[in-house]
């Protein structure tokens, strides 16, 4: 073999292999950053996660403070009821005691419950609000003695149970609002079951003046958060003053949605 044709073969065998070589360190390289990139991603959320679950476990912490918190004045309320029912001589406010200590246990029992929950992480079934609930609610806020009524058109069995209870909790947050920045107001609660849509309608008139009467000021995210929940489930929610000095909560809602 000459030393030209030699020369010729090495480059025929050395051209090649470069080019090869080329390509899989051009892979190699490639391999690398995609690698290294996937790492600082799983290593960036990995430290989403630990912050996440710190949150949580701050959350759980509070929460357990304020469950005992809660539990605590909830107890002396329900103790405070009872005895005042013992040792009361009016059988109106024996009566009225005796609501106030059951309004109590429920609320520990419905705490309990809440709490069990989420200590478990299951998710609950949540119980559907029958019709019904909503006069017994009623009920409740004018054994206080305040003044409200309550116009019901349509029936409410027709529509879904997830818009029942978002329906429940506007009339419930809406009398809270009243028991605490208006008592003493008219309040009519009216409630339209259409075939596609419901309508909650609560407006309290201006509450009437009284000596000493301080109202609490409120920051205003009960409403925030009931407007949520309206939304969640494909409504809208309106709330403001009315011109005769009053308050008027306006809740639509669809007939239906998944439960």
């Amino acid at each position: 073999m000459t030393p030209a044709y030699a020369s010729m073969a090495s480059v025929g065998v050395i051209g090649p292999s470069v080019i090869v070589i080329a390509v899989l360190a051009g892979l190699y390289a490639g391999t690398r950053r995609r690698l290294a990139r996937a790492s600082a991603e799983l290593a960036e959320r990995e430290r989403e996660l630990l912050a996440e679950q710190a949150r949580a476990d701050e959350r759980t912490r509070l929460a357990a403070e304020m469950r005992d918190v809660v539990t605590h004045r909830l107890n002396l309320m329900v103790l405070h009821a009872g005895a005042l029912r013992m040792a009361a001589r009016d059988d109106g406010v024996r009566q009225a005691a005796e609501e106030l200590r059951t309004a109590g246990c429920q609320s520990l029992a419905e705490l309990r419950d809440l709490v069990g929950v989420l200590r478990s992480g299951r998710a609950a079934r949540i119980p559907d609000v029958l019709p019904d609930r909503l006069s017994r609610l009623v009920a409740d806020s004018a054994a206080t003695g305040l003044e409200i009524t309550l116009t019901e058109h349509g029936d409410a069995d027709t529509i879904s149970p997830a818009v029942r209870r978002t329906m429940y909790r506007v009339v419930q947050e809406s009398l809270t609002n009243v028991h605490k920045h208006a008592p003493g107001a008219l309040t009519e609660i009216t409630i339209h079951c259409g075939p596609s849509s419901v309508r909650a309608v609560i407006r309290n008139t201006r509450p009437p003046a009284a000596p000493g009467l301080v109202l609490t000021a409120g920051s205003g995210s009960g409403l925030l958060g009931l407007r949520g929940r309206v939304e969640m489930v494909g409504g809208t929610l309106t709330a403001g003053p009315t011109d005769d000095g009053g308050f008027e909560v306006d809740a639509v809602l669809p007939a239906f949605v998944p439960t």
